[in-house]
Parts: structure tokens; C-alpha cells; sequence
């Protein structure tokens, strides 16, 4: 129709910068009935900005963080940041953290005089600022309670995540996003699917929270919970140190997860009592986020975080931890598991060994680590490299005598900070060697040479075969099968209402329907990695070159107006922002797909352009339209999406998609972030 018509025109001008009124007027007001909420859910909500309505997974909602984290990126963040405004201050200096990680082995002139220039920057902000050497940032957010239990916490930083074990919502978010959260305080999230994850039973001696986290990979490899966020229950967890939950929400990154948050219980209470007394000895003062008034304040609301009986969640798995035994993840990657007993038969000969990173370089590994090697000597043909996750942590094990032991036995000590587990300084993998490593990645060239092969391990196994110079168990172990299950929910319906809609929002999209089934379809299919890094390529152009990789017909094919409906997991892959801006230069109204690659997500709503998920349309169309041809653009086959109320309808079929909250509707209008901080500065 005309006005349909007049309506796509309207919202691809506002998609590529068009400029129009901002003020927020609720034509409808969106309301849910009372519904029972797991931990996740109520967390959210309580950092949810704007509507207070109750949320569930696939809503867009605007957060304001309780803090957000940011290392040596902090550099490339402050340029975004003053690409906003030059003379902008940050609005609120207790939100942002920054602290020096990564590169701390680098004293070149550039990467000092790079770190002085964040710590600069933090001394003018008035933001609390940790030097090189002080810690991996990830261990300080825990140690100085930044990352508090019921809090929401974001870092520009994929391992985020390890916040969770301390019952805190950890979550990573990119670097355009952080310096938006400087800038206004807030950011969107799109609230995941909740997946829960029973521990029953307990660890047998020897195994540790790193086997069960390998384990869980290893069993559960076929992305079960790809962009989930994750809520551990179960009678298992009293039995679980903070140091092993925090292993084992700090992996849920590899796992595919989004989020892995722990109970609060009495294990955190006590974790928490004795930093409380530990800063205030250190320091002779009652500490800002370790202090009676918080601590007291938690245990009185506790038990408003449980989850309510009913709750939902898309699925539930289920592990015993009586059956793990130790495991090695690996070569090359997380998501396969060897068991430590049956490698040490084939004596797997290793040149380096670590015990390094934010996973596994706390003060119980270094313990455990340290009683393996006690009077022992590293093998001659062996480097084992070892760092502290943090100054305090290296002080309290050198105070126990652990670190003298691992110096005794050979080990070689690094600065706290990164180092070997991104490949940088000292201690990184040659070609052809094979190194065992307590940290949490493995993946080709991560820790040096692609040449080289590189398993994970618990700190125990790293030190016990480091001594050996094998692949070795620490103990004595029997492999038994693992139990475990897994259960899918279905998704609960939720009552139909109409959807708050911003002034200048069209309330209904209706185009022609393009159809490409291809699952996985990764970014190098939709935006060929030859023209990512040609800064100077025009809009036209890759309007022109979209989707060449995956199906050269594409551009042929589709017209401008259209709807793209992909697959599942669509946008997989690297990050490059051309792969949603070809999209949109080329005309195409928004993308509808079984489900998004995060970052793709992310990095179209960034840029002013809608992804929505229809899982059953998706399914139903590859039903009705098959999968031999890579794009389908059936005629008359029109698709209509309306805003107000959350549906799509296809050949008189209505779907759900998720609710547009008000950020992100006002993210569209705008035409993306960066313009959409801008306006909000200006409204102030």
C-alpha cells in the first residue's frame, strides 16, 4: 500500500541518519500480568531504565550499570568517547573502572606513554584507576567489590562473565557501548534466554571447579547454550569455593554463554565477611563496597534474588559432580574433553606450562598448584611460567610460602596482568611446541605460534605434568561415565498487548519477503573480508558486493523494501560492522533470522538497524520453500511487522518477535549509537 510504502521510506531515511523529532510518546501503554521471575530476571529488572513492566527473554531494555570495566582498551574507548563531544565529561566517574591488564610486560615508550595517558584521563574524570601490575581487571572488580553480589556489572571485555561467581550479572558489551555508558550511563541489552544448570553431588578429591566447567563443554558442545545466560542451581553449589565458581562462570564465555550467575548463599555471605575484615586491616577504614551497611543490607534482602517457584527457563541441564574426574580441553579446542588419565597413557610430551590469567590464578590454585611441586623439580625440557591474578593475591600466597615453592621447583615468575594467555610477552608458544595451561583459551595462535597446539588443564594437572613433563594426573583416578541430562522448555506465551511506540516509530513494516536459509551464515558471506579494512569504500559499493560470498545472484535478486528473513545464528563469525551496513545501503528494511550472532546484534542496533528473531517463522519457511536454493524471493509472498503488536504475519500466520523497549526504538530513530548519545547530552 502507499502508506506502508511511505512508511519503509521514512524508516530507512531515519536508518541512514535522518534526523527527526526524539520526544517519547506512549500511544499504548505495555503491561504483562504479574509472572514468577528466575534470579536473572529480577536482576535485570532492577537495573532496567524507563518501563518497570516485567521483563522476559528477547526484550530490548535500556540498563544502567552499577559499573563498567575497561582495561587497556580503555585508550580506544576514550577516542570514541571524545568523538561524542571533545569537551564531554564522564556522568557519573563511580560507574567506570579502569584498570591495566593486558600489555603490562610492554615498557616501550608508545605503551607507556599510552597507560599514562589513561591514567591521566582517570585522574581528570575523578575514575577509580588500578595501574599495570595491581591485577588483571576482571580479579580487582572481585577483589574491591565493584562486582557486588544482585548487581548488574558490565565490562568491555568478553569474560565478563566471572563476575557470575560471586552472584553479580556479569555481562560483556563493546567499546562503542562503553563510551556511550560514560557518556549517558546507560546502554540497551537484549535479555537473552535463561538456561538453567543443576550441580548435584559433590567434587571427588582431586577434581576441581576447572574440571567441571571442561566437562560442561565437552558434554554439552553443540551450542545448547549459545547466547544464553546462565542461572546455576542445585544441592552441588554449598559445596563449590568462591575461587571455583568464579572458574566456572569466567568459561562460561567459551561455553557460548552470555552470562553465568551462581546463588548468593551462605558460602558468598562468608566470602564476603572476610574481605570486609580483610580491607579493613589492610586499609584501618571501612571500605566503600565492603562495609556493614552493604553486607547487612544484602543478608536482610537475600531473599528476594531466589527465584520465584514457576519460573521459567528455555532449558535445564543438569551434571553430577560426584562423576567429574579431571579433564583436559583440547587441542585447539574448548569444546572437546580428554580425560587426564587416559592422556597420561599415551605421555603426551609438553615444552611450557602455565598457570596464568583471570581463570586460574587465584590464591587456591596457586595453593593446590604449590602442593603438587612441593620439594619437586620442573623436567629439564619444561618452562612453566607462573602469575598471580592480582598484587594481593601473589602477597597472600608468597605470605603462605606457595609461591616460594613454585619458584623452588622452576617456575618462572610473570608481572599479574594477561601476558602469555593473549600471546603477549614473555612465555609464549613456538612453532611446533605443545604447552598445558590453567587459563581458559586454546584456540589456534591464541597463545603464540598457530604452529603450536595447546590443551587446558586445572592447575593441579598443569603442575603435575610439568614436573613429569607429560600430560600427567595429579592423583589417583578411575574414569566413570558422566550423568547428565538435558531438557528443553518451550517458550511460555505471553499475554498480547500493544507496544509503547516513539513519535516518528512506524507502527507496521510491510515488504516483499527474501528468503536464505543458510544457518551459520557468517559475516565473510554477507561481507567478504577483501573490502573490510578498504576505509574509503562507498555505501554504493557495498550495497553492490552484499552477500557475494554467500550467493553472488543476491543483489540481482532482492529490491529495495525488502524483508530479509536468514537462518539461525545469523551474522556469526568476526565483528565487522560492514556486514549490517551493506544490508541497510542496499535497501533492505530490517532482518529477521531463527536467532542472531550476538555481536551482529549488537552492531546493528549500534548502527540504526532492526534484527529481529522469529524462530517458528523461520522454521515453517524452510518447510514451505525447501533448502536448494540459497535466496528465495517468492512472489507475492508479502511479510508484515507490526510494532505495536509484537507480531509478524505471513500468508495470514502471526508470529511473536521480541518487544521494542524505548532505547532501542529511539537507537533506530536516531540512526545509531554514537548519535543517540549525542542527543541524549543535548536533552540535558
Amino acid at each position: 500500500s502507499t502508506q506502508s510504502t511511505g512508511l519503509i521510506k521514512m524508516l530507512l531515511r531515519l536508518a541512514t541518519g535522518h534526523r527527526t523529532g526524539r520526544r517519547w510518546k506512549a500511544k499504548f501503554q505495555r503491561s504483562y500480568e504479574t509472572k514468577p521471575r528466575n534470579m536473572i530476571e529480577k536482576i535485570v529488572q532492577k537495573y532496567v531504565v524507563g518501563s518497570k513492566t516485567d521483563i522476559s527473554s528477547g526484550d530490548y531494555v535500556a540498563i544502567k550499570p552499577k559499573h563498567v570495566m575497561t582495561h587497556d582498551n580503555t585508550a580506544a574507548v576514550m577516542i570514541k568517547f571524545k568523538q561524542i563531544g571533545p569537551k564531554l565529561s564522564i556522568k557519573n566517574p563511580r560507574q567506570p573502572v579502569f584498570a591495566l591488564d593486558h600489555n603490562v610486560q610492554d615498557t616501550s615508550p608508545g605503551n607507556l606513554e599510552k597507560y599514562e595517558k589513561i591514567k591521566q584521563f582517570a585522574f581528570e574524570q575523578s575514575v577509580d584507576f588500578y595501574p599495570a601490575g595491581r591485577g588483571i581487571g576482571h580479579q580487582i572488580m572481585c577483589e574491591e567489590g565493584y562486582a557486588f553480589p544482585g548487581s548488574l556489572v558490565v565490562g568491555s571485555d568478553s569474560h565478563s562473565n566471572m563476575y557470575g561467581g560471586l552472584g553479580c550479572l556479569g555481562t560483556p558489551v563493546v567499546r562503542s557501548d562503553a563510551a556511550g555508558i560514560w557518556a549517558t550511563e546507560k546502554t540497551w541489552w537484549s535479555v537473552p534466554p535463561i538456561t538453567k544448570v543443576e550441580l548435584v553431588g559433590q567434587l571427588q578429591p582431586g577434581v576441581t571447579g576447572k574440571d567441571v566447567i571442561i566437562a560442561l563443554c565437552g558434554i554439552f558442545n553443540k551450542d545448547e547454550v549459545l547466547n544464553h545466560a546462565l542461572e546455576f542451581t542445585g544441592t552441588g553449589i554449598p559445596n563449590l569455593s568462591i575461587d571455583d565458581r568464579l572458574t566456572i562462570a569466567n568459561m562460561t564465555t567459551e561455553w557460548g554463554a552470555l552470562a553465568g550467575v551462581f546463588p548468593i548463599d551462605d558460602v558468598t555471605i562468608r566470602w564476603l565477611r572476610e574481605r570486609q575484615k580483610f580491607m579493613k586491616k589492610q586499609k584501618n577504614s571501612e571500605h566503600p563496597r565492603f562495609n556493614d551497611h552493604a553486607l547487612n543490607s544484602l543478608e536482610e534482602n537475600l531473599g528476594e534474588l531466589n527465584p520465584d517457584s514457576g519460573s521459567h527457563y528455555a532449558k535445564t541441564l543438569r551434571l553430577d559432580l560426584s562423576t567429574v574426574r579431571p579433564y583436559v580441553s583440547g587441542p585447539d579446542h574448548v569444546k572437546v574433553m580428554q580425560s587426564v588419565v587416559d592422556m597420561e597413557k599415551q605421555k603426551i610430551k609438553i615444552n611450557k606450562a602455565y598457570i596464568v590469567s583471570c581463570v586460574n590464578s587465584r590464591f587456591q590454585d596457586l595453593a593446590r598448584a604449590a602442593q603438587i611441586v612441593k620439594g619437586k623439580k620442573i623436567a629439564d625440557h619444561v618452562e612453566f611460567y607462573i602469575s598471580a591474578a592480582s598484587s594481593e593475591v601473589e602477597e597472600q600466597s608468597r605470605l603462605a610460602g606457595d609461591w616460594q615453592s613454585l619458584l623452588q621447583a622452576g617456575a618462572k615468575p610473570l608481572p599479574a596482568g594477561c601476558g602469555p594467555c593473549i600471546g603477549l610477552g614473555t612465555g609464549t608458544l613456538s612453532d611446533g611446541e605443545i604447552g598445558i595451561s590453567a587459563t581458559n583459551r586454546n584456540f589456534k595462535g591464541r597463545m603464540g605460534s598457530r604452529k603450536a597446539q595447546c590443551f587446558l588443564a586445572s592447575p593441579e594437572v598443569v603442575a603435575a605434568s610439568a614436573i613429569a613433563g607429560y600430560v600427567k594426573c595429579p592423583t589417583s583416578q578411575t574414569n566413570i561415565p558422566l550423568d547428565y541430562s538435558i531438557e528443553v522448555h518451550g517458550v511460555p506465551k505471553r499475554k498480547q498487548t500493544k507496544q509503547s511506540l516513539a513519535e516518528g516509530f512506524p507502527s507496521t513494516i510491510k515488504g516483499q519477503l527474501v528468503f536464505c536459509h543458510q544457518d551459520n551464515l557468517n559475516t565473510d558471506g554477507i561481507y567478504a573480508g577483501k573490502y573490510t579494512y578498504n576505509e574509503g569504500i562507498t555505501p554504493e559499493k557495498q550495497a553492490e558486493v552484499v552477500m557475494e560470498n554467500y550467493d553472488p545472484k543476491f543483489t540481482s535478486m532482492v529490491k529495495k523494501g525488502d524483508i530479509l528473513v536468514g537462518g539461525f545464528n545469523f551474522g556469526t563469525g568476526s565483528s565487522r560492522e560492514q556486514a549490517v551496513t551493506a544490508l541497510k545501503y542496499k535497501g533492505i528494511s530490517l532482518v529477521l533470522a531463527g536467532s542472531f550472532s550476538e555481536t551482529y546484534k549488537r552492531n546493528a542496533i549500534n548502527n540504526g538497524y532492526l534484527c529481529l528473531e522469529v524462530p517458528d517463522l523461520v522454521n515453517h519457511l524452510k518447510q514451505q520453500l525447501g533448502t536448494n536454493e540459497l535466496t528465495v524471493r517468492p512472489t507475492q509472498s508479502q511479510i508484515e511487522v507490526d510494532f505495536e503488536r509484537s507480531l509478524v504475519t505471513y500468508q495470514n500466520n502471526e508470529y511473536t518477535i521480541p518487544s521494542l523497549g524505548e532505547v532501542v526504538q529511539e537507537l533506530i530513530l536516531c540512526g545509531g549509537l554514537e548519535p543517540w548519545v549525542k542527543a541524549q547530552i543535548q536533552k540535558k
